[in-house]
């Protein structure tokens, strides 16, 4: 296995993975097409952004990550793993990863978590600092933060 900064070229099978790994926890095909945008990465986007992705031997995408600087700390703002891969410890080398990068450029690291993954954050360190209200009604994220 090898994290690999990923390139604008990725932006389709990044994509592919977000949405996969989103559709995993059973959400309604109604919120999948409201989240559409959000769970796509472009090219600009991966350009502009630190995205780092997870492959196999023969050079398979598992999974990924981005972040950017936000004020005072970095905002990690995708980590997906292909469903076929999770529960394989995938996350966890990639949220590793990610720890490695942002030490060297904040004290503290946030995120909006999906609530079906603040548990694994938690495992982390993270605590949820507050809920977020999203565009479905009665829908919260948690906001996460770690000191690293």
């Amino acid at each position: 296995m090898k994290v690999r900064k990923s390139e604008p070229k990725h932006h389709l099978i990044l994509t592919e993975i977000a949405k996969k790994s989103k559709k995993y926890w059973g959400y309604p095909e109604e919120w999948m097409k409201q989240w559409d945008e959000d769970l796509t990465l472009t090219e600009a986007y991966i350009a502009a952004h630190d995205v780092w992705h997870i492959e196999d031997e023969n050079g398979n995408l598992i999974g990924f990550y981005s972040f950017y600087q936000e004020d005072e700390a970095i905002r990690l703002d995708f980590l997906f793993i292909n469903p076929d891969y999770i529960g394989n410890g995938y996350g966890k080398i990639l949220l590793n990863h990610f720890f490695d990068q942002a030490k060297e450029l904040a004290e503290r690291v946030i995120l909006d978590a999906d609530p079906y993954a603040e548990k694994f954050y938690q495992k982390f360190g993270f605590e949820t600092v507050a809920l977020k209200p999203t565009t479905i009604k009665g829908r919260f994220l948690p906001v996460m933060s770690k000191i690293i």
